[in-house]
């Protein structure tokens, strides 16, 4: 089917609340397959639509439990089956976790997210986080954690410490999954994802590029998102950072471009949620980033560090965000503008 015609059959299919859950992959490849320019004045025309354009949502990532992770995937660091020369940390003190998110607000972010490294949480391991998540939120901060697989209990025991965000990627296509992880399947991923939702914490999910695979699985990738019961709120677009040790350390580097569209066709497909900068905007040039954010996405990781793997120093971001004219939202705005 030629790219116009799947376009003008996605704009007949829309729910009444203006969002789509019934994406076919052909229509998501012919958005991909359009020329650039078109690709990227159709995602910034939605992109104003639903957002101010010139605003983004800023959240600061602390690892709150480092190393000897069970798993085995092949981009991480933090994998006990890799030797990437990682420290390994046991569980933060919650007294330390919360002097990080006071950095963190002073620095600028209005979010901090709290990541452990483990295939699942113990109970104990849940209510320390709990009270992380309680002190992170009397700050006046939004909370977001990453944890892994959640059981029923687990998950209403974060609801109930005040949680809003809850990060599950599910990394790439089902069917090139298993190239990247053995450890976990696909619908462990989906159904934690699920146990989130259905306990009214707002979802966080997206995706890494540039692990090797095609075309074809960026768009299935998004096409899983898109076609969730609800889109999540927030959309991270990971680019692989080559860690060494790791399986993926000497993977060919991404072409820029591929990413740029991979995150305005996030965009167009999920109008009302924050696409996120995530992993790998260390190898990315500001103009590539200014794309990203012409492209649509609204939403960065700030700060030092991004969970081990490194992440432009806030001084640097805040001066290019001011030199793009582009304002931290919320309670962060007075931070570039003062």
């Amino acid at each position: 089917m030629r790219a116009e015609s799947c376009l003008n059959l996605a704009d007949k299919h829309r729910a009444e609340d203006g969002l789509r859950h019934d994406w076919r992959l052909d229509e998501i490849q012919a958005l991909f397959a359009l020329p650039f320019n078109d690709l990227v004045f159709r995602a910034q025309s939605v992109h104003r639509a639903y957002f101010d354009p010139n605003e983004v949502q800023v959240s600061s990532l602390l690892s709150i439990k480092t190393g000897a992770c069970s798993e085995d995937c092949a981009y991480c660091p933090q994998s006990a089956r890799y030797d990437t020369g990682l420290k390994r940390e046991e569980l933060m003190p919650v007294d330390e976790v919360l002097q990080a998110a006071a950095q963190a607000k002073q620095q600028g972010a209005s979010r901090f997210c709290m990541g452990a490294a483990w295939r699942s949480p113990k109970d104990r391991d849940i209510e320390k986080v709990a009270a992380m998540i309680a002190g992170v939120r009397a700050l006046g901060m939004e909370t977001c954690v990453t944890l892994g697989m959640l059981t029923d209990e687990q998950t209403r025991r974060l609801k109930e410490a005040g949680l809003d965000y809850y990060n599950h990627n599910l990394d790439t296509s089902e069917e090139y999954y298993s190239e990247i992880i053995s450890t976990r399947t696909y619908q462990d991923r989906l159904d934690t994802l699920e146990r989130v939702r259905e306990a009214g914490i707002h979802v966080c999910c997206g995706g890494i590029v540039g692990m090797g695979e095609s075309d074809d699985d960026r768009a299935k990738l998004l096409q899983e998102l898109v076609n969730l019961p609800q889109h999540p709120d927030s959309v991270p677009i990971n680019m692989l950072v080559r860690v060494e040790g790791t399986p993926l350390a000497d993977n060919e580097k991404l072409d820029p471009l591929v990413f740029v569209r991979t995150i305005a066709v996030a965009r167009i497909l999920m109008p009302r949620s924050r696409v996120r900068l995530s992993a790998g905007r260390t190898e990315m040039s500001d103009e590539m980033q200014a794309l990203c954010f012409l492209a649509g996405a609204n939403s960065i990781f700030y700060g030092e560090k991004l969970l081990t793997t490194g992440n432009p120093i806030a001084e640097g971001d805040r001066q290019l965000l001011g030199r793009l004219g582009i304002r931290m939202a919320g309670l962060t705005a007075q931070l570039l503008n003062g």
